[in-house]
C-alpha cells in the first residue's frame, strides 16, 4: 500500500524538491556532471538524519511511560515535575535570577519571560493539594505530560557528573566498551522503518542485519565487565555471555520462522505480506510471538532476566564501575535495544504500520479504506511500539521476580530451543500446505487478501490457530492438582532443617 506521507520519495526522487534544487544549483559549475550523484548523497544523508531523529527522540516517550505506569501500579503519581518548574521552582525554592548568568545578552529577555510566567502560571491556587511525596511540584492539574521533562533533568545530571576510571582497570578497553555498546545499538535504528515511505535504508537482508547487530553488544558487555578489574563486574559479564548465548539461538530460529512464513528476509516486505495475505503473524504464529518477546526480554537484560546486572548481589553488575555520562550511555543503550525490540515485534507480528482490520475494512468499504490511509503510518507504528513496551516490558519488569542463573539457562536451552525448532517446522507446514498464493492481494491495494482461508471460509487458518494456542494456554494455566500440598515449589530441597546438621560429621 502506498504511503501518503512518502519521505523516501520526497527526498530521493529526482523530481523532488530537494534533489532538483541541488541539481539546479550545480548547473554551470565544474560539478555539473556529478550533480545527480551529489544530490542523491545529500538527499540520502538528509533522509537518514530525519528518520533517525524521529526514532531517537520518540524514545523519550517510553521513559515517561515507564515512569508514570510504574507509579500508577504502586498507587502514586510519580514524578510530576514539568517544564514549569523552571520558573516556579520546587516547593518555592528556585535557583534565583539564574538568567543573569546567560551569555550573549540573553539574560534580560529570558528573565522578563520567566517573571511573567511565574506571575501568571505559578503556585497561586491553594485549592490544589500536594500531589507528590515531595510537596507541591507546580502541577496544579494543568500541566501537559506531567513528569515528562524529568527525563531531561536526568540526562543533564549524567552530563555534569565526573567520570573516573578504576586504578587497575584496563583503561583502553574500559573506555571503548561503552562506545562499542552504544554505537552497535544505534545501528539497529537504521534498519527500522516507520512506514512504507519513511525509513533510512531498506536492504534485502534487513532482518538478518538487525539480529547481527543485536549480537555485537554482548561482546562490549563482556569487555566492560572484564576490563573493570572488579569481581562483581566480571561475574556480571560472564553471566551476560552465558545468558545471551542461550537466548540468541531461539531468537534466530524464531525470526527464521517469520522469514519462512513471509517468504523474505526484508522487514518492509514482511509487513506488506501480512497485509496482502490478510492476517497478522501473531494470529498465525502465537508461539513465535511469545518466543520473540521472552528472548528479547532476555537479550535486553530486563527483569526477570536481569542476572548480569543483579543489583541485589552484584552491586550493579557489569556496569558497576561506570559513572557519569558513561553510565548514562549504557543506560540509554539498554532502552534503545528495548525500544528496537518493541518496533521489531510490531513489524513482525502486529502488521507494522497497518491499522487493525484495515485490509478487511478496505475490502468491504473501499471509500472507508481510502480514508484510513490518511492516518500516518508512522503514528500507527509508534503507538503500537509504545503499547508493546507498556504491556509487555514494563508490566513484566514490575510483576515478575528475578530468577536464578541456572534457571535462566535451563529455561533457554531446554524449553525455548525445542519450541523454536517446533515453530520453524510449523512455519514450513503453514507456508507449504495452508497458504493459498492465489488469495494474495496486490501490495498497493487498499483491501487485504484472503490467502489464509480454508473450506471456503476466509481467515479460517488464523482463527483456528489462535483458538488452539489460547486453549492450550488455558489448560496449562490451570494444570494443577488441587489435592496436593500447594506450598511454593523449590528447586533444591534439604534433607534436614537448618541448624540441625553438624559440620564435618555428615
Amino acid at each position: 500500500m502506498d504511503d501518503k506521507y512518502d519521505l523516501v520519495g520526497f527526498f530521493l526522487s529526482k523530481d523532488g524538491l530537494l534533489r532538483s534544487a541541488i541539481i539546479g544549483a550545480l548547473e554551470g559549475t565544474p560539478l555539473e556532471e556529478s550533480a545527480g550523484s551529489l544530490s542523491f548523497a545529500a538527499a540520502t544523508f538528509a533522509l537518514t538524519n530525519v528518520v533517525f531523529l524521529m526514532l531517537f527522540f520518540s524514545q523519550f516517550a517510553i521513559l515517561w511511560i515507564e515512569r508514570k505506569a510504574v507509579a500508577r501500579m504502586q498507587d502514586r503519581y510519580g514524578a510530576t515535575t514539568a517544564l514549569r518548574s523552571l520558573w516556579v521552582g520546587e516547593n518555592g525554592v528556585t535557583a534565583g535570577e539564574w538568567w543573569n548568568m546567560l551569555p550573549f545578552g540573553l539574560g534580560k529577555p529570558i528573565g522578563i519571560v520567566n517573571k511573567w510566567l511565574n506571575k501568571n502560571f505559578g503556585n497561586r491556587d491553594e485549592n490544589f493539594p500536594t500531589v507528590d511525596r515531595v510537596n507541591n511540584r507546580s502541577w496544579m492539574g494543568k500541566t501537559i505530560l506531567p513528569g515528562f521533562f524529568q527525563n531531561v533533568a536526568d540526562g543533564m545530571k549524567f552530563l555534569v557528573k565526573e567520570h573516573m576510571v578504576p586504578q587497575r582497570a584496563d583503561r583502553l578497553i574500559f573506555e571503548v566498551s561503552p562506545f562499542l555498546i552504544v554505537s552497535s545499538t544505534l545501528l539497529i535504528l537504521g534498519m527500522i522503518p516507520l512506514s512504507s515511505g519513511i525509513y533510512a535504508t531498506n536492504p534485502d537482508l534487513s532482518i538478518l542485519y538487525a539480529i547481527a547487530i543485536f549480537g555485537i553488544a554482548p561482546i562490549g558487555v563482556f569487555f566492560a565487565g572484564w576490563s573493570s578489574n572488579n569481581k562483581y563486574t566480571l561475574i556480571g559479564g560472564i553471566r551476560s555471555a552465558a545468558q545471551l548465548t542461550a537466548y540468541e539461538i531461539p531468537l534466530l530460529l524464531t525470526l527464521l520462522s517469520v522469514a519462512i512464513l513471509s517468504g523474505t528476509f526484508n522487514i518492509v516486505e514482511s509487513i506488506h505480506f501480512q497485509h496482502a495475505a490478510g492476517a497478522w503473524n501473531i494470529f498465525l504464529m502465537p508461539l513465535a510471538a511469545v518466543l520473540f518477546l521472552v528472548t528479547m526480554i532476555a537479550e535486553v537484560e530486563r527483569v526477570p532476566f536481569d542476572m548480569p546486572e543483579a543489583e541485589a548481589e552484584l552491586v550493579e553488575g557489569w556496569w558497576t564501575e561506570y559513572g557519569g555520562m558513561r553510565f548514562g550511555m549504557l543506560f540509554m543503550a539498554e532502552y534503545i535495544r528495548t525500544y528496537a525490540a518493541c518496533f521489531l515485534f510490531t513489524h513482525f507480528f502486529l502488521g507494522g504500520w497497518h491499522l487493525p482490520f484495515q485490509g478487511t475494512i478496505g475490502t468491504l468499504s473501499p471509500a472507508l479504506g481510502e480514508l484510513l490511509t490518511l492516518v500516518p503510518g508512522a503514528v500507527v507504528t509508534l503507538v503500537k511500539a509504545w503499547l508493546v513496551f507498556l504491556i509487555v516490558f514494563v508490566w513484566a519488569r514490575f510483576s515478575l521476580a528475578r530468577i536464578r542463573t541456572d534457571q535462566i539457562l535451563e529455561f533457554g536451552w531446554r524449553m525455548l530451543l525445542p519450541l523454536a525448532v517446533l515453530q520453524v517446522i510449523l512455519a514450513f507446514v503453514y507456508r507449504l500446505y495452508l497458504f493459498n498464493p492465489e488469495g494474495m492481494s496486490a501490495y498497493d491495494d487498499i483491501g487485504g487478501g484472503m490467502a489464509w482461508g480454508a473450506f471456503g471460509i476466509p481467515s479460517l487458518v488464523p482463527i483456528l490457530t489462535t483458538l488452539f494456542w489460547l486453549g492450550l494456554f488455558v489448560v496449562y494455566l490451570n494444570d494443577e492438582d488441587k489435592s496436593i500440598n500447594q506450598e511454593r515449589m523449590f528447586h533444591v530441597h534439604t534433607d534436614k532443617a537448618a541448624g540441625t546438621v553438624a559440620p564435618g560429621r555428615e
